[in-house]
């Protein structure tokens, strides 16, 4: 929407500043308005008595458990997916910490200081 600025007209009279619809606007914002208004009219359907259809009633109860196993069935094995082997890089083995030369706990007093 393009802005009009205040001006003074030729004839002396003060015209504040305003918004105008951009040329072709108006006409656009109606048909834009009308096919709104369609479509929440006819979103909004009833059957022919008048009353408004119920939802549909859900076929699940959750929570969804899985605890339908019985002690005579034996338990699922898995199995590998594919026929063929995949190999898996194998991690090298890590290097020993080096081990401290100091003995534990550190007696200050041996240093010779004079604390």
């Amino acid at each position: 929407m393009p802005f009009v600025r205040p001006y003074v007209r030729s004839d002396g009279t003060p015209v504040r500043g305003h918004t105008r619809w951009a040329p072709g606007a108006r006409r656009e914002m109606t048909i834009f308005a009308v096919f709104g208004l369609a479509v929440l009219g006819f979103s909004n359907t009833s059957t022919a008595d008048g009353t408004a259809s119920q939802p549909p009633t859900p076929s699940v109860t959750y929570p969804i458990r899985f605890d339908h196993t019985t002690n005579d069935a034996p338990r699922a094995v898995p199995h590998p997916t594919v026929s063929y082997p995949i190999r898996f890089d194998t991690p090298t083995p890590r290097t020993a910490a080096p081990t401290s030369s100091v003995s534990y706990p550190i007696d200050l007093s041996a240093l010779g200081g004079g604390r």
